[in-house]
This record gives C-alpha cells, structure tokens and sequence, in this order.
C-alpha cells in the first residue's frame, strides 16, 4: 500500500481545513491510550481532544472554521508527522504503542443512498433479475440496455416524466423495486454500518466468505450536523455483496453491513470559501482494483454530477422533521461504478478475490486504500459507543 502524504493527501495537500481521527497511545501527557479527533496542519498531525472528544461534538461547534483558526494560533497539542501517522496506519505494519489514523467519523449515524446512478440502478435490476447468479448477468444486461438504457438517461427522479416512464414500464412488465428508488419521489437510503464500525485507510474490508459476485462502490460521503448542515465530505467504500442481496432485497443488511464492510477517509474535507457545495459537486471519483494473487487489475472514474439526485435533496432525505440525528450523519450518496469485466470464466464477470488492493481517489479529497479479507479473518470490532464513552471520562474529556 502507498500511504505517503503525496499519495493520500488531496491534490492541494492540507491547503483545505483536513480532519481526521487517531488513536494517541498511553504517553506521559495521556496517561490512557484513546481515540481523539485530529486537524492536520502541513506536515504535522494536532489533537483536538480539547476542542471536542469526538469528531460528532466537532461538528456540532458553531462557526467550526473560524473556531478551529483560533485554535491554530494558539496552539495545539501535537501528535506527531503526518507520514508516520500514515505509515503505521498500514493494517500489517501497524504499531499500537504509536499514534494511526482511524475512519473519521465516530458516534455519527453512517447511512447510504441506494441507486442514485442511472449504470447502477441497471446493475442493480440486473442482480434481481439474476436472483444473484452471474452468469446469468450478461444476457439480462443487453436485453434491459436495448429496452430501457435510453430512456433513463435524462430522467428527473420524481418528475412527471419519469410517472409517466414508470406506467409505461409497469404495462410492459419491466418494472421493478430499484426503477422505483431510482426514478421515484423517494430515494433509498438505509443503514450502512453502526457508528464507531467504520475503517479507515490502510486498514482490511470484508466480505462473506460465503458470498461468490461481489464489489466495491466507490463514493463520496458527505460528513452532516445535526443542524442538517453539511459541513464536510470524505470518500467511502460501501462494500456490496451483490449474489446476496440479488437474492432478496430484504437481505440487504447482510449485503451490506458486515466487519469491516464500510470503510471512510483518508480524511473529512471541511466545506468553506476554499471548497464549496458547488466544488464539492465537481469531484471525480477514481477507483482501481489491483488483484495481489492473480495479477487482475481494473481502473474507472465517474463524475459526482452525474448523479441523478443533488446532495442536498438526498441530505434532505434523511435528515427532516420526520427522522432526526443528534449526533449528525455520514451519508454515502451512491456509485456509478458496477465493474462488469470478467476475471475469471467468461461471463462471471467481476468479483473480488483476498488480497485485492482498492484504492479510491479524488483529487480534492484524497486516497482511501484497503485490502479485501474475508471478515472474519479481520479483527473483530470491539470498540463501540460504551467502550468510547468510558475512554473518554477516563481520559477526563467527558
């Protein structure tokens, strides 16, 4: 894995406000080894546990930027240099008596939007269709592109076009769940992970070992208070398994929220005058899969503008007078990317194999690496809400 600053870092290294999350160890100024939220400032890592404990009660500070300015020239607490934070957060080299760097985001609810791309909403009638066998992927595939790739293309979800699609489809017998969260009022957005779950870069993600077709999904994350203010974005890997859920779309927490099967960072990019809604709405996500048993590799980007939703509406979505979240809320806002190459045997397409390396890259917002391991040979995850809050008021930040 490449985890040096120039890899992993945004284009415009820590030009933007860049946080992140650590674990410090026991030292002489902490005598208790926790999590703490971090600001990155040039080639140095800061703490700001004395801020806020967590990077969900960093979120909720009024004028966060202004706040954070202050803080920078009165000093900080320093953590150490960012490339050997970088380094020793490699899930095989890593030193727990020295400080890592963890996924971002802590107590956040960590939600994602279903089918927010016109390629994956086909991919995900294409499984249904398949009832999770992916040889059968291909003939279903150029049957719906010839019958309705076209007519989806330019479509306003929830618009009188797109009602109007939807009985159209209906009388011909090509309806389905997913064309209704695709092109619908309604957008799918579910549970993705529990809040502390969530890896971060350089560390493994999971899959069933059970599972044979399954994927990585590339996005952006946008990082929301409970205000229902957006105040940052990251990358993410919503890691898919898509024989299960092709199954039964009822199976889509097996499909989805698994040890280690979401993955956040390298880090959260604070929205401000340097990097916009609109900037943000420009990014172009990166993905490559490098295959380490077999030598597979495969490579694509996609456009965030090419979502059939804005970010706001799905923010909106979520979080209403009708759902609140008093710790705010990381939401995945979809993919593009449904690698259809074949890897192995003609016609079984794509599916990941131990050991992959992927790697996602936006040039605003860096570079989340991960290894593919079954989950159940990744550690397991034990540090959960109560084990947070009993680190924190031993660490006196309660």
């Amino acid at each position: 894995m490449d985890l040096s600053p120039d890899f992993i870092l945004p284009d415009d290294k820590t030009a933007g406000l860049l946080i992140g999350r650590a674990w410090l160890p026991a030292s002489a100024a902490n005598a208790v080894a926790g999590p703490s939220p971090v600001l990155l400032d040039g080639d140095r890592v800061f703490d700001l546990s004395g801020l806020a404990p967590t990077t969900a009660q960093l979120f909720e500070v009024p004028g966060l930027t202004a706040t954070l300015a202050a803080a920078r020239r009165s000093g900080l607490p320093a953590v150490g240099p960012l490339a050997a934070l970088l380094a020793n957060s490699a899930w095989d080299r890593r030193d727990p008596s020295k400080p890592y760097f963890l996924a971002p985001a802590d107590l956040q609810a960590l939600r994602a939007s279903g089918v927010t791309f016109v390629d994956s909403m086909l991919e995900r009638v294409i499984e249904e269709q398949a009832k999770g066998d992916p040889q059968q992927a291909d003939s279903i595939r150029a049957g719906l592109q010839k019958e309705i790739g076209t007519e989806l293309a330019a479509l306003k979800p929830g618009s009188p076009e797109a009602a109007r699609l939807k009985a159209s489809l209906i009388e011909r017998g090509l309806w389905s769940q997913y064309l209704e969260v695709g092109i619908g009022p309604d957008a799918e957005i579910f549970t993705k992970a529990q809040p502390m779950s969530a890896v971060g870069t350089g560390a493994e993600i999971g899959i069933l070992k059970s599972s044979v077709w399954n994927n990585p999904e590339p996005e952006v994350a946008v990082v929301v208070n409970s205000r229902a203010e957006i105040v940052g974005a990251t990358l993410a890997n919503d890691v898919n398994l898509r024989d299960v859920e092709g199954r039964s779309a009822l199976l889509l927490g097996r499909a989805k929220d698994n040890n280690a099967s979401c993955a956040l960072g390298p880090f959260i990019r604070l929205i401000d005058a340097g990097f916009t809604l609109d900037d943000l709405r420009s990014v172009v996500i990166e993905v490559e899969v490098a295959g380490e048993s077999d030598g597979f590799t495969i490579a694509d980007d996609y456009p965030l503008s090419a979502i059939s939703r804005d970010i706001e509406d799905l923010v909106a979505q979520a979080l209403n007078a009708d759902h609140q979240y008093p710790d705010g809320l990381v939401l995945l806002l979809g993919t593009m990317f449904a690698p259809i190459q074949d890897r192995d045997k003609p016609g079984e397409g794509f599916t990941h194999k131990l050991g992959d390396r992927v790697t996602i890259r936006a040039r605003q917002l860096g570079a989340l690496v991960n290894r593919v391991n079954h989950c159940d040979r990744i550690a397991p995850w034990t540090f959960g809400s109560t084990a947070l809050l009993r680190n924190l008021a031993a660490r006196g930040l309660l």
